[in-house]
Order: C-alpha cells, then sequence, then structure tokens
C-alpha cells in the first residue's frame, strides 16, 4: 500500500527491544465497530485491501465465483487499480468502488455496511493495523502472510478475534499444494510411521524480485524503496533492516499440519542462526557496478537463516530461509517418520518394507498420484489455471466456504499466530547469539483438546 523511509521504518522496539515494531501512525478516522454476522450466507461481500500483484491473484479467482460480490477494493498505487479494474470489466461484473486517498483510506472502505470480510494483500508491515482495524469494524480477515511484526502484535490479534468471534485466516496457499496434500493423506493413513523429523523453508532466489525497477519483467535493474516497482518498493527494507526467518509460513504450515499443531500438539522452543550476509550486495555489483549507491547498502539479513523447533510431541523441525543467492527454487520439504520418509527436492520417497530395493529411492510419483488428497480429486477441475499450480484456488476457496457457513476457517488465528511468530522469535534468537527461545502458547492451553479440521476429506 505504501513505502517508508528508513526512518519511518522502525517505530519502536519489539519483545526485548530485539524485533522489528512497525506500527503506523494512527489516523483521525477509526473504523466503525459493528456486531459480526455469522449466520451462514448464500453470498460473501468481500473488499479488497491492497490490489497489488499477490491482491491481484486472488481478485482474479473472486471474480470468477457466483457465490463471491466485490462492492470495493483499495489501492494508493493507481497502476495496480487499473489493472484491477480492468479484470473486473473482463470477468463482466460491476466496478467496484475505489479508495485511494491516502495510506488510512481502506478505514473508509471497512465503514461500508455491505462488506462481510476483507482479503489483505499489502506490504508487510501494514498487516497488523489493517486486521485490527478490520476485526474492530466487524470484518472477517482473510490476510496473506505475514501476521504481524513483533510477539505483542500477534497476541493483539488473538485478544481482538476472541473478542469479537470474528475468523481470521492467513491465506497461506503452501498447505494446499498437491503433492503436499498427498504427503499429507499419507501421513493420515499411517505410511510413513509416527513422525519423527521435518524439514521447510524458503528457498527461492528473490534477487530480481527484492531489485526491480518496473521498466522490464522480472531482473530489471538493481532498484528498490522509492524507485521500485512491485515488491522491491517494500520487501527489500526488510532485508536491510532485518535478521532473521522473514518468511517461515510456506515451509512451517504444511509441516504444522501433518504434526497436528494446535489439535493435540504445539511449537514449545526455537533457536535461530544466521550466516553472513554478502549475496543482495554481490547482485548490485554485478548488475549495476560498484559505484552504483546501493552497493553502499548494508543488508542485514543473513544470506541463510537456519532455525530449528521442538513441538510438545517431541518432532523435530528444520526451516531454512535463502532468498539472497543464486539457487533454483525449492521449500526443502522432508516428512520423516518410523518408517519412511518423503523428500521434494530429490522428488523421492522409502518407505521400509515397501520400496523396491532397501536403502535406495523410489520416485515419488506413483505414491503421490495413489494418494492424491480427495479434495484434489473433488476440485481440480475448479482449480486449472489458477495461480501457483492451482493451490490459490484452495486456499482463498477455504476462507470464502468458512465465512458462508459461518464456520472456522481451517487456518485458525492461533495457527496464523504460531507460523508468523516465527519471524520475530528467530530475531530475537539470532540477536542473542543463538539462544533458545520459550515459544508462546498462543492458542492458551486450546492445542490440547482441540480437533483436527484441516483438510478432512469433507471439508473445503
Amino acid at each position: 500500500m505504501t513505502r517508508f523511509s528508513r526512518k519511518d521504518f522502525i517505530k519502536g522496539a519489539a519483545l526485548a527491544g530485539l524485533s522489528l515494531y512497525v506500527n503506523p501512525a494512527e489516523a483521525n478516522s477509526q473504523p466503525e465497530q459493528t456486531t459480526p454476522e455469522t449466520k451462514p450466507k448464500t453470498k460473501l461481500r468481500l473488499g479488497f485491501i491492497g490490489t497489488g500483484l499477490r491482491g491481484q491473484n486472488h481478485l482474479e479467482l473472486a471474480l470468477k465465483r457466483n457465490d463471491v460480490e466485490v462492492p470495493a477494493i483499495c489501492d494508493i498505487q493507481q497502476v495496480m487499480l487499473d489493472d484491477s479494474l480492468k479484470m473486473f470489466k473482463d470477468a463482466g461484473k460491476a466496478l467496484p468502488q475505489v479508495y485511494n486517498k491516502g495510506d488510512y483510506a481502506y478505514r473508509e472502505l471497512l465503514n461500508r455496511k455491505d462488506i462481510d470480510a476483507v482479503i489483505i494483500a499489502s506490504p508487510w508491515e501494514w498487516h497488523y493495523q489493517m486486521a485490527m482495524d478490520a476485526l474492530d469494524a466487524g470484518k472477517h480477515v482473510g490476510c496473506e502472510v505475514i501476521m504481524a511484526n513483533n510477539v505483542e502484535e500477534h497476541w493483539d490479534i488473538i485478544r481482538k478475534v476472541e473478542k469479537t468471534g470474528l475468523q481470521y485466516m492467513m491465506l497461506e496457499n503452501v498447505c494446499y499444494r498437491r503433492d503436499v496434500m498427498a504427503v499429507l493423506n499419507m501421513v493420515r493413513q499411517n505410511i510413513f510411521g509416527e513422525l519423527i523429523h521435518l524439514q521447510g523453508g524458503y528457498q527461492h532466489d528473490l534477487r530480481a524480485v527484492k531489485f526491480n525497477d518496473g521498466k522490464q519483467p522480472y531482473g530489471g535493474g538493481v532498484e528498490f524503496g522509492e524507485k521500485g516497482f512491485s515488491e522491491a518498493q517494500w520487501r527489500t527494507q526488510h532485508s536491510v533492516m532485518r535478521n532473521g526467518e522473514l518468511y517461515p509460513t510456506h515451509g512451517i504450515g504444511p509441516i504444522s499440519k501433518m504434526i497436528n499443531i494446535h489439535a493435540g500438539n504445539r511449537f514449545t522452543s526455537l533457536v535461530s542462526y544466521s550466516s553472513k550476509s554478502r549475496g543482495l550486495h554481490q547482485y548490485i555489483v554485478d548488475k549495476g557496478g560498484e559505484g552504483h549507491p546501493n552497493a553502499k547498502v548494508n543488508f542485514k539479513l543473513g544470506d541463510v537463516v537456519t532455525t530449528m523447533i521442538n513441538t510438545a510431541n517431541r518432532e523435530t523441525i528444520l526451516l531454512q530461509h535463502d532468498t539472497s543467492l543464486p539457487r533454483p527454487y525449492s521449500l526443502g520439504f522432508r516428512v520423516q517418520g518410523a518408517k519412511g520418509l518423503w523428500m521434494d527436492v530429490n522428488k523421492s520417497v522409502y518407505i521400509e518394507g515397501v520400496s523396491k530395493t532397501p536403502h535406495v529411492w523410489d520416485e515419488a510419483k506413483p505414491y503421490l498420484e495413489k494418494y492424491d488428497h480427495p479434495l484434489w480429486k473433488r476440485y481440480a477441475k475448479d482449480a486449472e489455471g489458477a495461480g501457483h499450480g492451482g493451490m490459490d484456488f484452495f486456499v482463498l476457496n477455504a476462507f470464502v466456504e468458512a465465512i458462508k457457513k459461518g464456520e472456522p476457517t481451517p487456518i485458525s488465528v492461533y495457527d496464523s499466530a504460531a507460523w508468523s511468530a516465527i519471524t520475530p522469535l528467530s530475531e530475537i534468537s539470532i540477536e542473542k547469539g543463538g539462544e533458545t527461545i520459550s515459544f508462546p502458547d498462543f492458542s492458551g492451553g486450546r492445542w490440547m483438546r482441540e480437533k483436527q479440521i484441516f483438510a478432512l476429506d469433507d471439508q473445503y
């Protein structure tokens, strides 16, 4: 939605003064509080806050649905609004009311009575304030990652959800990736035996995303901030100012569902380490030369951040964040049990007593086809053409169906908080030299009695 100067970027201290705290200043206009409507609906009225490239992914899917109306959208960049309005015209849908007058224009959208829920797809530093304002205004929230910027802000959103009775769902699409859901199906059928160790992460060369002047497709120049385009306008600044596991949810979301976090299990402790930072500086020098002004920028984010997490049921989890070095894309999944394991890097499975040859990998494809998740079998045609191999359809569909039916979202506010809070907790651990940090129980003990509702065969 907006860009921050370095001075504005850090507004105060986070937990123990060791994690980033970004909280946009309060504006005079506060959203009007309303009572949440929880009765089942035949149509869901969605407002969109942030219509950049990610917001447009969700908007395109929403406009294809007959059970969704989009009365209003908000962004402060006209180019993104223009692209979004064209999507309405192409879909043959009535044009929405547009809110674009300043950073807090979204609050005018929230005051509308004809909106049940909002999709928030703005820069990370705005998610907390926008979600809090939406909940105050009586709107359910579907929010892109991340949830908030420091540990206390995560607690704020949880308390607000509990007070209002509204739903908050992080729109973590990788939970619905087809191979991941097939492996989830295998886990639930005990193919791997009792789970012991899991790995995931965000291993994605984003140098051409973090530096982009908008004059060419990704890879154009070495500009960011005010001179950048799309994510380069805001995301790169996090790499300047922060050192931690900045994007944990793609990895932790799917594997947390496999080990039933908040349904008989929870995270108990975390420790993180960070490598040196070289990749972004080298990219600038290679593309723009030693004399480019950005070659003088000191990037705080280590090129590879490694995080270990313990759980109440004594599984171990390893996460890695690696976005500043040349590499092929991989989320680095490994799901290992007492009987065998799956790894996505080599696209292989090994099951003791089942695999063809002892100690030799089997190709994963036959297993993934055999155990294709029932939701993918049911909705595969609906997901055709949707972003990120179809998984974008599933995550938006889950949010829409839950809110329409007045049911809990399959990714809860407690899930959202636990996944997202890995970022500030990792910053604290790294700042303290790799100290082990206790993990908050965001569920307040509910994890001991709640049942799993994610991606059940009869779910959405």
